[in-house]
């Protein structure tokens, strides 16, 4: 007896593979499959709301607009600028009483932006100027085909969705790096501006301008998408990894991929709501610009998410301060996984091992856990309690060691709407390079987390 008391008090995290049965390892597998078909179609964020809002209405999910009445029972969305969308479900419990269930995950990922004026020819080469968007390693994202995703607003009103060089039939683009023969000029191994993305380089025969190259780019274009080079002013265009999600490890345990960071966390929470058969009120919210800070009217500091609450609110009767004082919130997002290649940055103990499930973080911030949510030990207790009803394999951790650097989420700006919210993410390793990695066991438990979370 003595020795099964031990056990009992000692706490240890499991690895899903070595404890799962074949019918969980079934499912681990099944949901790895539809993940990865959206990570492939979903590589920005407006295709990512695209996808959701395809999805939520073979669901049943209808079009919410500010204004209309809601009962229990129904399901909406909110698109929020074609860059995020909004899910809830109503259900019979009183949402004064019980608060909403929301889970947040952003759908934006670190990439290549096209600037506003980005053309230009030199020595034989045409290519489109960048601005990186969010925290990359700039020569991580040299050597390697791109693709290009986006919108162009042309002169005359209409939008143009361009999306070229995912298809084997069609062309990618590249941004090159130095040989190992010639020295660089600084310690710096690529700087920004050296981030230029190569477009063509067959010059047409007619005209007498300097510029043929770019001259036969702004043809092809205009043939294709009815563009003149002054249309990319009003332009959203980015570059991404033309390379597709895959199975990694001869026992395909991992997936290797552009964007896990954060679509392996907005995928579960997407399916969550789907599946979930809920008594109380619940919602998802798939945002951007998290990457760059949350800022802007599509960023989660935007007021259109306490709007959408309000309004819920408002449709039953409900004291707003009172419902959000009582919800509670995951905000879903990745976290470090422990490599074992980089053990002297990270913390062991309070490390995220893989395959060991959907990993919890008390606190982000950086040092002294500044810039942190920090969720209350009531909050995780509530959260403890609710996973272990539903058998949800799950585990904690922080960002590597204090003092070693650190990030954020959109957690401390739904807090400040008093809300109790707490990070809950899947694990990454190679965090915001082009090909990230994850397991296929932590991002089923992200599912099963929010599914129990949101019931």
């Amino acid at each position: 007896m003595a020795e099964n008391k031990d056990k009992a008090l000692q706490y240890k995290k499991k690895n899903i593979f070595e404890t799962s049965d074949e019918k969980t390892k079934s499912a681990i597998e099944d949901f790895a499959i539809r993940y990865k078909g959206f990570l492939q179609q979903c590589l920005t964020e407006r295709e990512c709301s695209e996808f959701a809002r395809k999805l939520a209405e073979e669901n049943g999910f209808s079009k919410y607009q500010f204004g209309d009445g809601l009962q229990a029972g129904d399901k909406r969305y909110f698109i929020n600028r074609d860059k995020g969308i909004v899910l809830f479900k109503m259900g019979k419990k009183s949402i004064e009483e019980n608060g909403l269930r929301i889970v947040v995950a952003h759908i934006d990922s670190p990439r290549i932006d096209i600037k506003q004026v980005p053309m230009y020819e030199s020595d034989g080469i045409c290519f489109l100027k960048t601005h990186y968007y969010g925290g990359i390693k700039k020569y991580q994202w040299t050597s390697m085909p791109l693709s290009l995703h986006g919108v162009v607003i042309l002169g005359n009103g209409e939008k143009v969705t361009l999306r070229v060089g995912d298809d084997d039939s069609e062309p990618s683009f590249y941004i090159t790096d130095l040989l190992p023969h010639l020295p660089r000029k600084s310690d710096e191994v690529v700087s920004g501006e050296q981030l230029n993305v190569i477009i063509g380089g067959k010059g047409t025969e007619q005209g007498d301008t300097e510029n043929k190259i770019k001259q036969n780019i702004l043809k092809i274009l205009n043939e294709k998408y009815n563009m003149t080079e002054e249309d990319f002013l009003s332009a959203e265009l980015s570059a991404v990894p033309s390379v597709k999600p895959k199975d990694i490890g001869f026992d395909k345990a991992f997936i290797g991929g552009y964007g896990h960071d954060d679509r392996c966390c907005a995928f579960p929470a997407l399916q969550a709501i789907l599946d979930v058969d809920n008594e109380n009120s619940c919602m998802v919210i798939l945002v951007d610009k998290e990457e760059i800070g949350s800022e802007g009217n599509t960023g989660m500091k935007s007021k259109i998410f306490e709007d959408i609450i309000e309004e819920v609110c408002i449709s039953q009767k409900a004291n707003t301060r009172l419902v959000r004082m009582r919800s509670m919130c995951i905000s879903s997002d990745v976290t470090a996984g422990y490599d074992p290649n980089f053990a002297d940055v990270f913390e062991r103990r309070n490390s995220a091992l893989m395959s060991c499930g959907a990993c919890m973080c008390k606190f982000t911030g950086s040092r002294g856990k500044s810039g942190s949510n920090d969720a209350s030990a009531e909050m995780i207790g509530r959260l403890r309690a609710i996973f272990a009803d539903n058998n949800v394999v799950w585990q904690t951790a922080e960002l590597g060691k204090v003092d070693q650097g650190g990030g954020g989420t959109v957690a401390k700006f739904i807090s400040q709407l008093n809300i109790d919210t707490v990070d809950m993410g899947v694990p990454v390793l190679s965090m915001h390079s082009p090909y990230e990695l994850i397991s296929k066991a932590d991002l089923y438990s992200m599912y099963t987390a929010d599914l129990a979370f949101l019931k």
